[in-house]
């Protein structure tokens, strides 16, 4: 993380932000978060960013008054300008600083408070990704589920329980075996030539680098089309590659230390980077 964060429209040094220990957002990890890559000094694919927040916020009770995204915006491109990113990532959390409803102080007061960080890309080996299967489950019948929240302990549990094991990455299932993303990545395959991605209601996130690759492999005389499959049709898979705004576009190398070909996926994430240069 960089050495300056945006903290309520402030631009401070990392080591001056705290959040109310007796708060939602602490107590419980109501809060929201979008991560989004910065290609030249700016930030990608906002709209969609922002849209995500509000529907979120909604979803989760957190009240956007104090934090008109205007403002949000301006913040943000602020702090890449503090801390010199030409590229990279920048992280907008929104918590929750009201007090707890069970443990209910005398005066309720509180705020959405809005945390900007920024950062390198992600690091991840891209020329070597490795991937496993996830004995971590998604529920897809969660009120979380395609919510980006503060909740994330079962992620990162996940993350490191694959990092462990030697590999980059993790394909996680849904309570039915269903294959669902990455677990910090969205998660396409190629099959017989076609491009498939698990369906919303598997329990995947709607990933803004998602939305934006289904309308890009257009342009390459593809389609990306949403499917429910069980891990086993995934063995099967000739190639698979991983999208996020920290990865971009990833081709994986293996799967279960089964080598896959990246012919399709290289011209994808070739065609993403002009986009961005172009």
């Amino acid at each position: 993380m960089h050495s300056h964060v945006s903290f309520n429209g402030k631009i401070l040094p990392a080591s001056a932000v705290s959040l109310p220990a007796i708060s939602s957002a602490a107590l419980y990890g109501r809060g929201i978060f979008t991560t989004l890559a910065v290609y030249h000094g700016k930030p990608f694919l906002w709209d969609l960013h922002e849209k995500r927040l509000r529907e979120n916020a909604l979803k989760v009770g957190i009240k956007l008054s104090e934090a008109g995204f205007e403002s949000i915006q301006n913040s943000l491109l602020e702090l890449i300008e503090v801390n010199r990113i030409n590229n990279g990532r920048a992280r907008i959390t929104l918590f929750d600083s009201h007090s707890s409803r069970i443990w209910h102080s005398a005066e309720n007061k509180g705020e959405t408070c809005v945390l900007m960080t920024t950062a390198e890309r992600r690091e991840v080996s891209k020329e070597n990704l490795k991937l496993t299967i996830s004995p971590y489950r998604i529920n897809s019948t969660s009120p979380l589920t395609g919510v980006k929240s503060c909740n994330y302990l079962e992620n990162i549990l996940a993350l490191e329980s694959a990092n462990k094991l030697n590999f980059d990455e993790a394909v996680r299932l849904n309570e039915r075996g269903e294959v669902v993303s990455a677990i910090m990545a969205n998660l396409f395959w190629v099959s017989g030539g076609e491009i498939f991605t698990p369906a919303i209601n598997s329990g995947a996130l709607n990933g803004t680098t998602r939305q934006f690759i289904a309308g890009l492999v257009r342009k390459l005389g593809f389609v990306v089309k949403e499917k429910l499959i069980l891990l086993e049709e995934l063995q099967t898979a000739d190639e698979i590659f991983l999208t996020s705004a920290g990865l971009g576009v990833c081709p994986a190398q293996s799967l279960d230390n089964q080598i896959l070909s990246d012919k399709i996926p290289a011209k994808i994430q070739t065609a993403f980077f002009d986009s961005i240069n172009g």
